[in-house]
């Protein structure tokens, strides 16, 4: 294997290059694989085995700047600042990117749903924390419709300004355990905080930042090989 970076190494999710195989693509990827906690995983109230208040997150999201960008497989929006954060634990994890995963990596009692978004965030030593939410896609109006949505599109220079809680439920209950990333080099520890409840997506808006992506692109759900999930209320 050549020792080679993410960006340099071709991967998808079917065929010699998907998820069963990307350990043997690279030794970047082959590292990462060897981490035990691996993501994603099945949820369900049933297997939580911890309930802690502090697991809470406090989301210090605000109205910014992002940039679209097609890369690794999917739509991503990038903030060039990364004006908005989270604090969990007394540290601050700052978001770095927004991306999709058709249908849901994570399932529900085994169930997946069409569509799970990931808000990538990052420490200043460099450690990651993501939260998932997961989505129906609907032509029902809810808050991603054109006459309600707070997002401001500006197609011609793929530069977007929007508040990232519209992403975020109202009921903020959510499933934490500690994984990895779920695509290459699929490293670890990644705290991960999943919400419980599925919302709605608006169809148009889906379909639009879908234009041209893979018709699937999640990594099968992993062993829990022992780990523990807290459920926050």
């Amino acid at each position: 294997m050549k020792n080679i970076r993410n960006m340099d190494v071709e991967w998808g999710y079917e065929g010699e290059r998907g998820p069963e195989h990307w350990h043997t693509l690279c030794d970047w990827f082959s590292t990462g694989a060897k981490y035990p906690y691996q993501s994603p995983i099945n949820l369900s109230k049933n297997l939580v085995n911890g309930v802690s208040t502090s697991r809470a997150i406090k989301f210090c999201y605000k109205k910014e700047e992002f940039t679209e960008k097609e890369f690794k497989n999917t739509f991503h929006f990038v903030p060039p600042n990364t004006e908005s954060f989270i604090v969990f634990e007394d540290e601050k994890y700052y978001l770095t990117d927004i991306h999709f995963h058709t249908p849901s990596e994570h399932t529900f009692d085994g169930e997946h749903s069409p569509l799970e978004f990931h808000l990538v965030h990052m420490n200043n030593s460099g450690d990651n924390l993501v939260v998932g939410c997961l989505f129906t896609i609907t032509t029902a109006e809810n808050k991603f419709s054109k006459n309600k949505s707070t997002l401001e599109w500006k197609s011609e220079t793929h530069q977007q300004w929007f508040d990232p809680s519209i992403f975020l439920p109202e009921q903020r209950t959510h499933f934490h355990y500690l994984g990895s990333l779920t695509t290459p080099p699929t490293k670890g520890p990644v705290h991960w905080f999943v919400f419980d409840t599925i919302q709605k997506m608006d169809r148009d808006f889906f379909e639009r930042i879908d234009e041209g992506m893979l018709p699937f692109n999640n990594r099968p759900v992993q062993k829990l090989n022992g780990r523990k999930i807290y459920f926050s209320e």
